[in-house]
């Protein structure tokens, strides 16, 4: 054998080892893509009902918001009619109940049968009780001392 056959035999030797691992590497891709493909239908087989129960379930809940919008209105509505009602019974009554009240109160004070005895809101003298606090201030029992007092008897 000569040097040139030897070559020759040496380089079919290589391209059989690289179409080798070349048929290989392609067995390996098929291996792949078929497993991919059916992965992708197994995702597909589950997409498509989650996909239809998320449909129903956002036409669900558009029936509802429109249920609440519809409960809404009419909330509005009584509200509109209460307020309405409102004014109405406070501008029927309101001006003769005030009417009588204060005649009431004119008719009692009348006949002396006022406020357990005051006059003007203030208690009479007999009930007024004094005491000393201590600090040399005399203090009235049942009466308030204007808040521009209280403020000159702290300084």
């Amino acid at each position: 054998m000569s040097g040139v056959e030897v070559a020759g035999i040496i380089v079919a030797v290589f391209w059989a080892i690289l179409i080798s691992f070349l048929a290989v590497a392609l067995v390996r891709l098929a291996q792949v893509l078929r497993a991919t493909t059916k992965l992708v239908s197994e995702v597909t087989d589950q997409a498509v009902p989650l996909l239809a129960d998320a449909s129903s379930t956002v036409r669900s809940a558009r029936t509802q918001l429109d249920r609440v919008d519809a409960i809404a209105s009419d909330v509005q509505e009584v509200t509109s009619n209460a307020s309405a009602l409102s004014s109405t019974v406070a501008t029927a009554f309101g001006g003769p109940l005030v009417k009588v009240a204060a005649f009431g109160y004119g008719v009692r004070k009348a006949l002396g049968k006022g406020d357990a005895g005051t006059a003007g809101g203030v208690p009479p003298k007999a009930s007024r009780r004094t005491r000393n606090d201590g600090g040399g201030r005399t203090v009235i029992v049942g009466r308030t001392v204007p808040a521009a007092r209280r403020r000159k008897q702290k300084d």
